[in-house]
């Protein structure tokens, strides 16, 4: 039976879909990876969705449609480049892309139809693992913490994994003893929502829109209170507390939207740092993934703001920081086949150990 998966991931920030085909024969290994940027118009279409409007089941059912289109064809470059066929590939763990994440209200939804997937690529299809950990009392999220111990745990070292994408989050890896993890609040996303309103960039190269300003205390200490910040673990967010309206309304009006931007990178900074103070005060080491990863400016504000650790992203630990999410849905989806579990209990808050996923046969 062939040994290799795929993994897609498209995560918050709603910039495309990275791709990954794995094999686990000695351990997590990615063997080959694409990344393919959303069109505008379906990046136009999903940012739309994240808030309710007009006939949404509708706009969703035909998103998620354009989406499995976009996803095979992602896959379809992927195999191609990899010199690969369809059936060498057991499955596809795909995330899809998140639309409402409301594990208060007792559900999250990931955007994607995935029986058009497996039609399209005539690969077996896994997706949707985060609805059975919200149906066994869990956040639903982050999942990628069961994933992180895998692939990064070190039996001589305390480490913490934070992956900034939209939302940040973090797994703490201690040398010895159980592994616990959590949202600690918004990464990317609010970052690219004001650079996107005032400059037409999807984000902020390298941080240095942000290094232009100064933070403004008034902003930064409203935006800091947000009750979310204030909640223990177990927890998990999306861009239902953290988007524009709400960074908006909080702002003057007489604030350089440089400084603006400042302070969102300190917002996201800040929320990192003192989780990691708080609940992995003894951490040696922090390693960073996801779009997050990138940014100069708000790596070297977490280097200060974790002085006597060593701050840097994951390639340092053999996997290149974009694309630890997209390996992560593709062991997600070897759990699943396998029957194993794919959550933490002590990281979700969910009432045991279980098998995540749905899975759509080729």
């Amino acid at each position: 039976m062939p040994r290799l998966f795929i993994g897609l991931m498209s995560g918050t920030s709603l910039d495309g879909i990275d791709a990954v085909v794995a094999g686990f024969d000695d351990g997590p290994r990615m063997l080959h990876s694409h990344y393919q940027a959303f069109e505008p118009q379906l990046r136009e279409t999903l940012l739309a969705l994240q808030a309710p409007g007009h006939d949404e089941i509708h706009r969703a059912a035909v998103a998620g449609n354009q989406l499995a289109q976009t996803y095979a064809a992602a896959v379809q470059l992927l195999l191609k480049h990899a010199s690969l066929e369809a059936s060498d590939i057991e499955a596809i763990g795909c995330h899809g892309q998140t639309i409402r994440h409301r594990p208060d209200a007792g559900y999250t939804t990931q955007l994607v139809n995935a029986a058009l997937l497996a039609e399209l690529t005539g690969i077996t299809v896994i997706n949707d693992f985060r609805s059975r950990d919200i149906a066994a009392g869990g956040q639903g999220a982050p999942l990628v913490p069961a994933f992180h111990q895998q692939m990064f745990h070190a039996p001589a070292e305390h480490r913490v994994i934070v992956n900034i994408g939209g939302i940040a989050n973090l797994t703490y890896l201690p040398s010895s003893g159980p592994v616990t993890g959590f949202d600690c609040g918004p990464g990317n996303v609010l970052l690219d929502a004001w650079v996107s309103q005032n400059l037409g960039h999807t984000f902020d190269e390298n941080g240095s829109w942000a290094a232009t300003g100064s933070v403004c205390s008034p902003l930064y200490n409203k935006l800091i209170s947000h009750d979310f910040f204030q909640k223990t673990p177990p927890k998990s967010t999306g861009r239902d507390s953290f988007h524009l309206a709400w960074l908006l309304s909080a702002l003057s009006g007489t604030d350089a939207p440089q400084d603006v931007q400042a302070t969102l990178l300190e917002v996201t900074a800040q929320g990192i740092a003192q989780a990691i103070g708080k609940y992995c005060s003894d951490a040696q080491a922090v390693f960073v993934c996801g779009g997050g990863a990138r940014n100069l400016t708000l790596m070297s504000r977490l280097a200060v703001l974790l002085p006597g650790r060593r701050v840097t992203d994951t390639g340092a630990v053999g996997l290149n920081a974009d694309w630890v999410e997209a390996l992560a849905f593709a062991w997600f989806a070897r759990q699943t086949l396998l029957r194993q579990p794919g959550n933490l209990p002590e990281v979700t808050g969910a009432k045991g150990p279980r098998v995540l996923g749905a899975i759509y046969l080729a």
